[in-house]
């Protein structure tokens, strides 16, 4: 689908200036496979992922972008991480920072392929052959496979004014 209209109207009032988005990482899971995208923009493998729409439900957000993104129909069963991603800068200079919202979902029909040129692969990896990721998809991967049934998030204590 590419980028929505949304980000493109705000990106002509701000240009490259940093913009903050809420999106979601979806981590669907088939048995002892997880359902990975070879993103077209950089080649790299990753879980499907996606920017929220305004007034969209974010587990809704994750299946409606595993569907688009791979043709895999999915449905959210839990929320496993809560986190905000480094800065990114695109190509065009764009800059953007998330807060990312990492959903586990079971798999439930459909063969994966790449469904809407965002991405130039889909396929299904056993969890003991992923392919080489980023240390920071293996996290979100690992927050939702993990066994705990609270979502992780980070915090850092806010330090008492010393004035």
């Amino acid at each position: 689908m590419g980028t929505p209209d949304f980000i493109l109207a705000l990106r002509e009032k701000m240009g490259n200036d940093p913009l903050w988005l809420s999106s979601v990482t979806a981590v669907v899971t088939r048995d002892d496979q997880v359902l990975l995208a070879k993103r077209a923009d950089n080649g790299e493998w990753t879980p499907v992922t996606g920017i929220i729409d305004p007034g969209e439900q974010p587990a809704d957000a994750a299946a409606r972008e595993v569907l688009e993104e791979t043709g895999i129909v999915a449905v959210p069963q839990r929320l496993a991480l809560v986190h905000v991603t480094d800065l990114v800068v695109y190509d065009n200079g764009d800059q953007t920072q998330y807060l990312d919202l990492v959903f586990r979902l079971g798999w439930q029909s459909g063969d994966p392929h790449p469904a809407d040129g965002e991405n130039t692969a889909a396929d299904w990896f056993p969890l003991n052959g992923l392919p080489p990721m980023s240390d920071d998809m293996h996290k979100r991967i690992a927050a939702a496979l993990s066994s705990e049934q609270a979502a992780q998030y980070a915090f850092s204590p806010p330090t008492p004014d010393s004035t």
